[in-house]
């Protein structure tokens, strides 16, 4: 009884699957096709982002006030998301973009830091450490580069994105079929 209502659930919403998947795709190729476009998007998506996560988290802190004594920090890191999705509205697009820039320049910073760390632990452990360390200085090395270089940086953020579109729809899509011959066989 379980398998069949299972086999009727995914009969009727496997076409779901090919929606998202072809709308990754597109996307994907639209990032490619269109990058100052997708540039300005990724910008106001940025923005936004920030003003909705920054009011959701200023009303859970409000709701939370009664039950977690630190409930000002959420509400503090509300109004710092909500100003700063103000502010990247005012300054569009270079606001968004440097917090992009920024914001993966540290990501690759820290990575390469931990990486080093990690290194050379595994070598006071006598643990294989050579490619543990070169990930570490090659993360560092790309977040200075990040750094100096935004425009690079964000053809890489949207390099990414793009391709990961491509590839998480055209898995989708994949799935999405032979979920559909499974159900049907």
């Amino acid at each position: 009884m379980v398998a069949e209502s299972l086999r009727q659930a995914f009969r009727r919403s496997w076409w779901a699957l090919v929606i998202r998947g072809l709308l990754a795709i597109a996307l994907g190729i639209f990032i490619l096709v269109k990058p100052l476009e997708s540039v300005a998007a990724f910008a106001l998506v940025i923005a936004i982002w920030a003003l909705v996560s920054g009011i959701t988290e200023i009303m859970r802190s409000i709701d939370l006030r009664s039950v977690f004594s630190s409930w000002w920090l959420l509400l503090l890191a509300g109004l710092v998301s909500v100003g700063f999705g103000i502010a990247a509205l005012c300054y569009y697009p270079s606001l968004s973009l440097a917090f992009a820039v920024t914001w993966v320049s540290l990501w690759l910073l820290l990575s390469g830091i931990i990486g080093i760390t990690v290194a050379l632990q595994e070598k006071r452990l006598d643990l294989p450490w050579g490619w543990t360390l070169t990930w570490g200085v090659v993360c560092l090395a790309a977040s200075v580069a990040a750094l100096v270089s935004p425009p690079t940086t964000l053809a890489a953020i949207l390099g990414f994105m793009a391709g990961f579109a491509i590839v998480s729809g055209s898995a989708l899509l994949v799935g999405a079929f032979r979920l559909k011959s499974l159900v049907e066989g």
